[in-house]
């Protein structure tokens, strides 16, 4: 009783010396730093909330919308699906003998990701149309769900999904305690997210748009199910952002957050309607902490996740906030002592 006596004063007492711990507490966005990025979110959210405001949007009208890898999770060493779909390339090499001696299948099973990169996009998508196929989306779900529960980063030696940024899960929470709602669109595919995008972020599977391949409708041993094919049916990055916003959501968001040059199309398109708009970038620039990538303000160029200096450009002149991960973020995963 003493030592928790002692402890609850200790409390006190710095709460008492230092306000500022209190205010933390209980202020939105407690893993943001004070900065242009944290201000420019608060006040996008009380312009468009606040009654006789001039920039007052109803509810229904406000949607935020989220890229996923590099945005909400880690997306290096490289994306986590993909890192799911060379698993899988392994798991299913005995069922075919000729993926030895065939590219792309051949660089997965050599561990040759120079011979990889090489086959760029197009192997990249002979990869997962292979991994991905060839059951129902139910056997899909479940093999998804159990990679998950079981596969490791091997730089943080964690789950990949405890590799999501606790600023961000924040900022969703935020959003939505103001009467958004907020969607995940992504080029990653849909049904390797959904699986997890309720548990990690509070988005739940009909509000995640993503690239797909096609599905047929069978009755297999009396029950009907629908078989993934092995053929490519949307993708959606860059232009298909918008696009597939349009066909999934059917309406133009307000908010708009990304990381890459492939988020560049939806921040456009999401800014470019009348009233208040916020778009969002998240720069990589904390190797200690995460990894720093751009090219953008002289960082290293990467094949994923891409950030341009032409991009941070585009960003000043349209006023979209570059969010420094290193300044701007007080913690990055919930796991950080």
């Amino acid at each position: 009783m003493k030592h928790a006596l002692l402890a609850v004063t200790a409390s006190i007492a710095i709460l008492v010396l230092n306000p500022a711990a209190l205010a933390d507490s209980h202020s939105p966005l407690p893993s943001w730093a004070d900065g242009n990025a944290r201000q420019s979110i608060v006040d996008f959210v009380a312009r468009v909330t606040r009654q006789g405001s001039p920039d007052f949007v109803p509810p229904a009208e406000r949607i935020a919308v989220f890229d996923n890898d590099g945005t909400l999770w880690v997306e290096h060493p490289m994306y986590t699906q993909l890192a799911f779909a060379l698993d899988r390339i392994r798991t299913l090499a005995p069922q075919h003998p000729e993926w030895k001696t065939t590219q792309p299948f051949k660089a997965v099973l050599d561990n040759d990701m120079a011979a990889l990169a090489k086959g760029g996009e197009k192997a990249l998508l002979e990869l997962i149309v292979a991994s991905h196929a060839g059951m129902t989306t139910a056997e899909f779900q479940a093999t998804v769900s159990d990679w998950l529960g079981k596969a490791r980063d091997p730089r943080f030696k964690q789950p990949y999904t405890a590799l999501t940024y606790q600023p961000m899960t924040e900022l969703l929470a935020y959003l939505r305690a103001n009467g958004f709602s907020t969607y995940i669109v992504s080029g990653g595919g849909v049904e390797f997210m959904r699986p997890v995008t309720e548990k990690l972020y509070g988005v739940p599977p009909g509000q995640v748009v993503g690239s797909s391949i096609k599905t047929k409708y069978e009755v297999v041993d009396g029950k009907p199910v629908l078989m993934r094919l092995a053929e490519i049916d949307f993708i959606n990055d860059k232009a298909g952002k918008p696009e597939g916003i349009n066909k999934f959501i059917g309406q133009r968001p307000i908010a708009a957050f990304g990381n890459s040059a492939g988020d560049r199309e939806m921040l456009e398109w999401t800014t470019a309607g009348d009233g208040a708009r916020l778009g969002m970038l998240v720069l990589h620039d904390d190797a200690t902490r995460e990894y720093a990538y751009g090219p953008a303000r002289g960082l290293p160029n990467t094949p994923f996740g891409t950030f341009p200096q032409a991009l941070a450009d585009e960003a000043g002149k349209k006023g979209w906030v570059v969010i420094s991960m290193k300044d701007d973020w007080k913690k990055v995963f919930t796991f950080e002592k």
